[in-house]
């Protein structure tokens, strides 16, 4: 007959090719697009879509320039992806910080980290959104707009 698992083979953590395979495709899932945002240039019209805010309104939105932000980045330009979405990039920083951080609990088997953010913190994100948007769409802020194209 079979013995039962014991306690200590029940509790043994998971390879670490198992415990990592989350982040890695979590990278694979942001690497994927981002490469192809690398071929393909957002600034060469006709290979994207138009922002419909910036249609609609003539206002650059948050987002506008993400994907001219993406290409500079993926060419070594942080000046250039600073001037198209410096949210974009100050973005891609944190979530770097933070995939590090659950890339190095599944290294070492420790928990993933937890990330809570409060409702303070989300209205103090909107507003800092806000500021920005209203900033690079102004004269003062222009240099924080991208190009058109």
């Amino acid at each position: 007959m079979n013995a039962a698992p014991t306690a200590s083979t029940a509790s043994a953590p998971p390879p670490v090719r198992r415990r990592l395979s989350p982040p890695l495709t979590a990278l694979a899932a942001a690497a994927v697009p981002a490469a192809y945002v690398a071929v393909v240039d957002p600034n060469t019209p006709g290979h994207y879509p138009e922002c419909p805010f910036l249609t609609a309104t003539g206002w650059w939105c948050p987002g506008c320039g993400g994907l001219r932000c993406v290409h500079a980045l993926s060419h070594g330009d942080l000046t250039g992806a600073l001037h198209d979405n410096a949210v974009v990039v100050l973005l891609f920083g944190v979530l770097a910080v933070l995939w590090l951080r659950w890339g190095w609990a599944a290294l070492t088997g420790g928990p993933p980290p937890r990330i809570t953010v409060g409702g303070r913190r989300w209205a103090l994100i909107a507003l800092l959104v806000l500021v920005f948007t209203v900033v690079r769409n102004s004269g003062v802020g222009a240099g924080l707009a991208p190009p058109l194209v």
